[in-house]
């Protein structure tokens, strides 16, 4: 105790700093939690959560037996293993590459280009991408040049994976590099100058020095995509997504909005969104025990 006092003593500054961080925390995602109670009532707002009738895993029990599970569940998930496997190593590919350019000037001007996408509103990227796919659009003009069929895209179901996946890198892929470079700066510059020594390659002193440098960094971000890997990016989807490409653009939260906030089933929706977040926090343990046991590398 007197430990302990004699700590907030010494940074008391820092803990004020952390205060605000810590309030937010505090209201905006440990308080909510109650209102997961929902999940297991029959929630009429004007009752209250506590006045609302119990009904206990009726929820789960519809949802699980609904002919909606399968095909939310699989869209998730094929949607989120896409996005992963295509655009996680980018921001790492384009980090290796940018840190190997030698003109500073260069890689200033394609770090910027490569960053604006991130800033740009979801709204605007919608349209944006919206407009692209038209009929008549930027790259079904493209398409037609070199004789091929115009399309409208985003009617087709088998064309929204290739379009939100390829639209998510372009978007992140410059932002998420900022982490990655600053990995690779920290590493030792001795090391390459000794590897330069031996002879050794430019891609051989990737593989052998620069990966294993920022092979910790790597390993913390995967965990925590995987620790998502069931929460698809809900904004984007629901401004590009129409009842004609249901069939693989729904996943499970426009299932839970349509859900909740279209045909106000909030007991059957909270029952859907907790346990999205059971799969999620099960899925972030098991990344973690793995990464600790292979690679020595954890959130904890």
């Amino acid at each position: 105790m007197i430990s302990l006092r004699k700590d907030l003593t010494r940074n008391k500054w820092l803990y004020l700093m952390m205060l605000p961080v810590l309030v937010y925390y505090i209201a905006f995602h440990y308080a909510p939690m109650y209102g997961a109670i929902i999940a297991f009532k029959q929630f009429v707002p004007a009752k209250g959560i506590w006045g609302s009738e119990w009904v206990g895993f009726k929820h789960f029990e519809s949802f699980f037996s609904s002919i909606y599970f399968f095909r939310v569940i699989k869209n998730t998930v094929l949607l989120s293993l896409t996005n992963l496997v295509f655009g996680f190593p980018a921001p790492i590919i384009l980090a290796l590459l940018l840190n190997e350019l030698k003109s500073s000037l260069f890689r200033r001007i394609t770090q910027t280009i490569t960053y604006m996408p991130h800033f740009i509103t979801l709204v605007v990227v919608a349209g944006i991408i919206r407009y692209f796919t038209l009929s008549d659009g930027l790259i079904n003009d493209v398409i037609a040049f070199f004789g091929g069929e115009r399309a409208a895209f985003l009617q087709q179901p088998e064309s929204f994976r290739p379009i939100y996946v390829i639209s998510e890198i372009w978007q992140q892929v410059g932002w998420g590099t900022i982490i990655y470079l600053a990995a690779i700066a920290g590493i030792d510059q001795q090391q390459y100058e000794a590897a330069k020594i031996d002879g050794a390659t430019k891609l051989g002193q990737i593989w052998h020095i620069t990966l294993p440098g920022i092979l910790p960094t790597v390993m913390i971000m995967l965990i925590l995509a995987l620790g998502n890997l069931m929460n698809v990016g809900f904004e984007k989807i629901i401004l590009l997504y129409s009842a004609s490409i249901y069939e693989t653009a729904d996943v499970i939260s426009t299932f839970v909005y349509r859900k909740g906030i279209l045909e106000f089933n909030y007991g059957y929706s909270t029952a859907v969104g907790l346990f999205n977040s059971l799969i999620n926090f099960g899925i972030l343990l098991a990344a973690n025990y793995l990464s600790k046991k292979v690679s020595q590398n954890s959130l904890w």
